[in-house]
């Protein structure tokens, strides 16, 4: 049988307190209901329906993907009038897999486990026992311990309520027993509501064997209320990640302080110190060594790279060897040749840095190519925009420029030239030249300095 996958995402989420739909809060810079979507896709199901009601739109626009279907619930009249919706959309003889878009952290491997009971004569229903289980519903068990039912809080009894087994929402069905089953649900309780833990014991009564299975950690299970546990599965997520990382041989100096808010991956040897931030796509090879409180997204740091504190590099890629920060801001479209050296309050974009090139302080250098061992001196910077237009800068290999300059594009800086500190330079200079721009220097001799005057 094909898989199918229905995900519960209509609800509001009073208790975030927030105008944005509760499984649009974010996870590691994710949408909580993207991380579901993400582990279904590993699942390889032949469709995925999405059922959204409260700030459907939002989520629509926030999750569209060409393998997402999206049901709307137009009512919200419980989690078995939410599945309904879906159910003119499922095939034939699929199996059907139910989770939630507020239970982030539910990994593939307990779910490819719990499909393997939906069969047309088994369900596989995903419990976890709790210490202290108020406000789930309770799994409800005959003498020979079979799965006979789930009671909701509100209508359990105080026996019922002792019990320590609960109902994590997950199942495995089939899409013809769900086209049985659903149809008989009522609303006749608590909470007026078409519960889908109601086929539980539908499924019973039919003879339908229902398996059960438990996370490998109670944390799989957990959903998101409030902001409160929308922290606490953060790091949750976080740990893990950074788990990962030390295991292929990264030295974290605080695995408490560090975000993956993407897809990180790194070599052997590789340090990273407190509060980082990694964000998209980052590349840490080899050696490299990130200092205190840098963010990198989308970044690829070659062999022996080493960056200092305080610096934030995006769509960037450094060859190796380099040095950068601390301070440093690194946009998109620099590219660092190997050796290069980015200094304290620097700033590029869309840059080439040549081999062994120098950037060493206070200097903004965008649109522009710089050549192998050229030195570029504090406060330097590159006048690329003209308030319309971006126009691009060439220094040549080995040049030097002085302090304080501004380099007025479009224009060239040739192999080998020099430009005087304090210079404006708006034309050529040639091969070996020295350009300077400076005004006369004038001096008065005893000059009378400016004296404050009395107030009456």
């Amino acid at each position: 049988m094909s898989l199918e996958v229905v995900i519960l995402a209509a609800g509001q989420g009073t208790r975030m307190r927030s105008s944005l739909p509760k499984v649009l809060h974010p996870i590691a810079g994710k949408p909580m209901a993207g991380h579901v979507v993400d582990t279904v896709r590993s699942l390889e199901a032949s469709g995925i329906y999405l059922v959204v009601g409260h700030g459907a739109d939002r989520v629509r626009k926030a999750l569209a993907a060409d393998d997402l279907t999206f049901v709307e619930q137009a009512e919200q009249l419980g989690t078995g009038h939410a599945v309904t919706q879906v159910l003119p959309k499922l095939s034939d003889n699929s199996q059907v897999l139910i989770l939630y878009g507020d239970v982030p952290l539910i990994k593939a491997e307990t779910l490819k486990e719990l499909l393997n009971y939906a069969t047309e004569t088994s369900l596989g229903l995903l419990t976890v026992n709790l210490d202290n289980p108020h406000g789930y519903g309770r799994i409800i068990r005959d003498e020979k311990q079979r799965v006979t039912a789930i009671v909701e809080q509100k209508d359990a009894s105080a026996e019922e309520l002792s019990i320590q087994e609960i109902n994590t929402g997950i199942l495995a069905v089939t899409s013809k027993q769900l086209q049985r089953w659903l149809p008989k649900l009522s609303n006749n309780n608590a909470q007026g509501e078409y519960y889908l833990t109601d086929i539980i014991a539908l499924a019973y009564q039919e003879g339908t064997l229902i398996e059960t299975v438990q996370p490998g950690t109670t944390t799989e299970v957990e959903g998101v209320n409030n902001r409160l546990q929308l922290a606490e599965l953060e790091r949750v997520y976080q740990l893990e990640q950074v788990e990962k990382l030390m295991a292929l041989g990264v030295s974290l100096a605080d695995p408490a302080r560090v975000d993956v808010r993407g897809q990180l991956n790194t070599a052997r040897d590789v340090f990273i110190d407190v509060g980082c931030i990694f964000e998209g796509q980052v590349e840490l090879a080899e050696g490299v060594e990130v200092g205190p409180y840098c963010v990198l997204k989308n970044a690829r740091l070659g062999p022996g790279v080493k960056l200092a504190a305080f610096s934030h590099l995006e769509g960037v890629a450094l060859e190796g060897d380099n040095q950068v920060g601390p301070f440093a801001r690194l946009r998109p479209g620099t590219h660092l040749e190997q050796g290069a050296k980015i200094g304290n309050f620097v700033e590029t974009k869309k840059t080439h840095v040549g081999q062994g090139a120098k950037i060493n302080h206070l200097s903004y250098i965008g649109d522009a190519e710089v050549g192998a061992n050229a030195n570029i001196g504090a406060g330097t910077i590159t006048c690329n925009y003209d308030g319309v237009n971006k126009h691009f800068t060439k220094i040549g290999a080995g040049a030097f420029i002085g302090s304080n300059s501004s380099l007025v594009a479009p224009v060239e800086i040739g192999t080998g030239a020099t430009v005087g500190a304090g210079s404006t330079i708006t034309r050529k200079v040639d091969n070996q030249a020295l350009a300077v721009t400076r005004a006369k220097q004038l001096q008065k001799a005893n000059w009378p300095k400016p004296v404050k005057k009395q107030e009456n």
